[in-house]
């Protein structure tokens, strides 16, 4: 394979280390871009975070978004089960006051029955069964999740099947499965946005840090299909693929 040199290149620059939850190195550089969805979910989760005393927040990566909502009400609580972002989280929130978790077990969580009036969950796993122990009555969670077939263009790409345990994750099954243990949906919406990778180094930016889309990535094993990919972008100008996102609010009954 007769590789450019704008190639190689783009290799070395994807290749650089990710850190926390922070992909900036991607979208302030205008390397990638998506459309837009018709809800946000910091605008959701504002007012909610100014009406609580306590809560939790699932998942927090290295606490980005979290620290952005400050001020925050006086309890508030995080879990992180990426070894790596704890240390960043806990650099970046507890100077707010903020409690950061490592946590390995979803249906373990180290929390009171009741301890909780809101739970924010972006894109990070959950037991609805531990959401009903540990929010209180009438609490609420508000959750933005990455749905089953979420860039499935990439897997077609490099030759790789879409991860079947979370193929069928969908807005159906999730409202379905928190009605079954008793919450009551207040919002939930499903979309898919187009996303677009403008050189094969943002791709490959991307696969590192979104490790699960491609289990075991890594650009030796897929440089003949990243080649190819390079050569699409370099022709049409752009690589892109479907995002999978879906939002639900829910309050426990």
């Amino acid at each position: 394979m007769e590789k450019d040199q704008a190639f190689n290149d783009f290799i070395k620059d994807g290749n650089r280390a990710f850190k926390g939850w922070d992909f900036s190195f991607l979208t302030e550089t205008g390397r990638t871009s998506s459309n837009v969805l018709s809800w946000s979910y910091g605008s959701m989760a504002i007012p909610l975070t100014r009406n609580t005393d306590c809560m939790l927040d699932m998942g927090t990566g290295g606490g980005e978004f979290l620290s952005l909502l400050h001020p925050l009400s006086a309890n508030v609580f995080t879990t992180e089960g990426y070894g790596p972002n704890v240390a960043i989280a806990k650099a970046r929130l507890e100077p707010l006051g903020v409690q950061v978790t490592f946590i390995e077990d979803d249906n373990n969580l180290p929390f009171a029955d009741n301890q909780f009036s809101l739970i924010l969950n972006r894109h990070e796993s959950y037991s609805p069964f531990e959401l009903r122990r540990i929010l209180n009555k009438h609490g609420v969670f508000l959750t933005q999740q990455v749905g089953g077939s979420d860039c499935s263009e990439i897997n077609k790409a490099l030759g790789v099947p879409v991860n079947g345990e979370f193929s069928e994750w969908n807005l159906q099954l999730v409202t379905k499965e928190l009605e079954n243990h008793d919450f009551q949906i207040l919002f939930a919406k499903e979309e898919f946005p187009v996303t677009r990778f403008y050189d094969i180094g943002a791709l490959i930016y991307y696969l590192h840090a979104i490790s699960w889309q491609v289990p075991g990535f890594s650009v030796t094993k897929y440089e003949h299909k990243l080649f190819d990919i390079h050569q699409d972008i370099q022709k049409n100008g752009y690589f892109e693929a479907r995002q999978h996102r879906f939002i639900v609010k829910a309050r426990k009954i």
